[in-house]
């Protein structure tokens, strides 16, 4: 008897249409090339193909011909508005029966809005973000996160495999890989920001990036350390101060705005993560650890007078 595991294995990979070959769309496009799917593509100028269709893809001259030509379409566009520029012209009957995976960033908002109009035309869709630069896209070591219809996602894992290692399937609410993807560029900003500042105020001691950088990285390892035991404080509504109260570190973070406008540093950075630490000391929280700012976080920011 063969297993599914097995199915996928010997199964031949499955056609797939790609429209949209930016960096990102022609790196997707390439990976499913060399794990064997048969490949058309589209984009709106078409020589961005011509390195693909020498590789063995079919270039289509329509968006409506790349559709018609697999029962997945993977679009990496610039954004939502692009995506329904160019598929709302195709005939609902050519879409009906095929599945969209829909790589393009947007909000949550959007993607179950494209869920619903793409429901009225037969598509099954499927809402990814890719958590990755292009040169990544096909090695094991990136991440691409699915939401959608439980069953069309593992019918279509084979080719999302092809492009990514992880492909942790997020749940059947559309919006899900959106706010993740919004969740995590906005750590990835939060990181990089912290990094520069950091720099800046080294450099006018003369320190070089470099060396600034390996002290650095060990440094983000061990805030990451603390993420699961501060999550689990998050989910449970209790902040206990286990290794500092908010207050310390408020009086940390002072230090930083400090040593950042005494040396010519812009502190506009930490004087911001101070001024929430304020409001939630304020609010009674000072007593408490750090994850408590969550109070912050979720609440909009108050509205100027």
């Amino acid at each position: 008897m063969t297993t599914s595991t097995q199915a996928e294995t010997t199964a031949a990979p499955a056609p797939v249409a790609v429209l949209g070959l930016g960096l990102m769309g022609h790196a997707l496009a390439a990976a499913l090339l060399r794990a064997g799917h048969p490949t058309t593509v589209w984009n709106r100028t078409a020589a961005k193909a011509d390195d693909l269709v020498a590789a063995g893809a079919v270039r289509a001259d329509t968006p409506a011909a790349a559709v018609a030509a697999a029962p997945l379409v993977i679009a990496c566009v610039t954004d939502y508005d692009a995506l329904h520029t160019f598929l709302d012209p195709v005939d609902p009957a050519a879409l009906g029966g095929r599945t969209l995976v829909n790589l393009t960033t947007g909000t949550s908002a959007q993607a179950r809005d494209t869920a619903a109009w793409a429901a009225g035309r037969g598509l099954t869709y499927l809402d990814g973000a890719i958590m990755a630069t292009p040169q990544g896209i096909g090695t094991a070591e990136i991440t691409i996160v699915v939401s959608g219809p439980r069953a069309e996602f593992d019918r279509h894992t084979p080719a999302l495999r092809s492009l990514a290692g992880d492909t942790p399937y997020l749940g059947a609410d559309h919006g899900l890989t959106s706010l993740y993807e919004m969740a995590i560029v906005g750590l990835m900003w939060s990181i990089l920001n912290g990094w520069l500042q950091g720099a800046a105020l080294l450099g006018t001691a003369g320190v070089s990036v470099a060396d600034y950088t390996a002290i650095a990285a060990k440094g983000i390892q061990t805030v990451a350390d603390w993420l699961p035991g501060y999550a689990g404080q998050i989910d449970t509504g209790v902040f206990p101060p286990d290794d500092a109260t908010l207050d310390i570190h408020r009086a940390a973070m002072a230090h930083l705005v400090q040593e950042s406008e005494s040396l010519g540093v812009n502190a506009e950075f930490p004087a911001l993560i101070k001024s929430l630490a304020d409001r939630a000391a304020a609010a009674g929280h000072g007593g408490e650890g750090y994850p408590v700012m969550i109070e912050e976080f979720r609440r909009p920011a108050p509205r100027p007078a």
